[in-house]
């Protein structure tokens, strides 16, 4: 009996062997095919071949390292605005401190809302690089889709899901925060920046003439935070618009909700229909551009709450969104090394999309719950 056992774990351990060689064989033969054609040409064929190995071993490296370095990522960067130290909404006059001269000029509260989306778009393509539109991540993994694979997506899909608050943010600047609606026109600036950051963040270059000057995507970008700033240089100086009213705050509020209750659904479906733990290759990149989006969201409405200070003082908002801004807290502590889209009710792999949707909708939760307390 004990003989016939290991007779079968001998068959197994050929079998497997016989199918490793075959796979060896199949994956260097290419390189042992270039290496036999490599040694028999002369040096006016190597060095140009050499050249260009060692240009795509550079690209590889450098793509490899902006994957994985995540400069200045910190979840808790919104701290540094201090804007608890704020001393009015956006748009209203900035009080002269005593002793001033009379003459001083007039300055009025900036609005972090637009600091924080062009810090936000700028910590994407200045201080990291856009990887999305990056040459060899649209090359992919010999002809895959990165975001189809385990690797070097994760970066890609929370810059992503930066962008798309960021985004959401810009259409809701333009038609009704920076402006008084139906009184005023849209603010230029605010309506390029919103221009340039819908640009479709996978495309690498654009350009009607093939032999003309192209534009890489980060470009519209790095436009849009131009124009952000100009615009909350103009509102410093009293020469813009911030509209701070109540219902503009109920429609940017319920704008944000459904945006995430769109993700919630996007996490819902994946969690439940390709629930394969550690094996499910989009899970990781559904994740990320989650917690991205929260990223982004939590920044912008702790924006949102000084600058609509004085209705979140009139209305008593103030336990209820300190309650949002924990949420958003405690969304943003769940960092796995590794992504599982296990099975809810399973004991071996975890399901952090699960966890990441429940922790989605009890933020949305209290984003309703705010839109309540302001439609009374």
């Amino acid at each position: 009996m004990l003989d016939r056992i290991a007779g079968f774990f001998r068959l197994i351990g050929q079998t497997i062997g016989r199918w490793a060689r075959l796979f060896s064989a199949w994956a260097f033969w290419p390189f042992l095919a270039a290496h036999g054609w490599y040694q028999r040409r002369s040096w006016m064929i190597r060095l140009p071949v050499i050249a260009f190995v060692a240009l795509l071993v550079a690209l590889y490296g450098y793509f490899f390292w902006q994957t994985q370095a995540w400069t200045n990522f910190n979840p808790a960067f919104v701290d540094q605005y201090r804007l608890s130290e704020r001393k009015g909404a956006a748009g209203q006059d900035v009080p002269v401190a005593e002793g001033a001269a009379a003459t001083a000029p007039k300055t009025c509260q900036r609005s972090a809302i637009v600091d924080v989306a062009a810090d936000l778009t700028d910590f994407n393509v200045n201080q990291n690089a856009w990887i999305s539109s990056m040459v060899l991540y649209k090359a992919g993994f010999f002809g895959i889709d990165w975001d189809h694979t385990p690797f070097f997506d994760n970066k890609a899909s929370f810059q992503r899901g930066v962008n798309q608050a960021v985004r959401r943010t810009s259409v809701e600047l333009v038609d009704t925060l920076g402006r008084v609606r139906g009184t005023s026109g849209i603010n230029n600036d605010l309506q390029s920046a919103r221009g340039n950051l819908q640009f479709d963040e996978y495309s690498w270059y654009f350009g009607l003439n093939p032999f003309g000057p192209k534009t890489p995507t980060p470009s519209y970008y790095r436009t849009a935070i131009e124009k952000l700033r100009k615009f909350n240089t103009d509102l410093a100086a009293c020469n813009a618009t911030f509209d701070g009213r109540a219902d503009n705050l109920v429609q940017f509020i319920d704008r944000i909700a459904n945006d995430l209750g769109g993700t919630s659904d996007m996490l819902a479906e994946r969690s439940e229909n390709h629930n394969r733990g550690w094996f499910d290759t989009r899970a990781d990149d559904r994740f990320w551009f989650a917690y991205g989006q929260l990223y982004g969201y939590y920044a912008i409405m702790a924006a949102a709450q000084a600058d609509f200070s004085q209705v979140v003082q009139e209305r008593n908002l103030g336990a209820i969104w300190g309650s949002t801004t924990r949420q958003f807290q405690a969304a943003l502590r769940i960092q796995p090394a590794i992504i599982s889209n296990g099975r809810e009710d399973g004991w071996i792999m975890p399901s952090h999309l699960a966890t990441m949707g429940f922790y989605i909708l009890r933020v949305r939760s209290n984003l309703v719950e705010i839109r309540s307390v302001l439609d009374r």
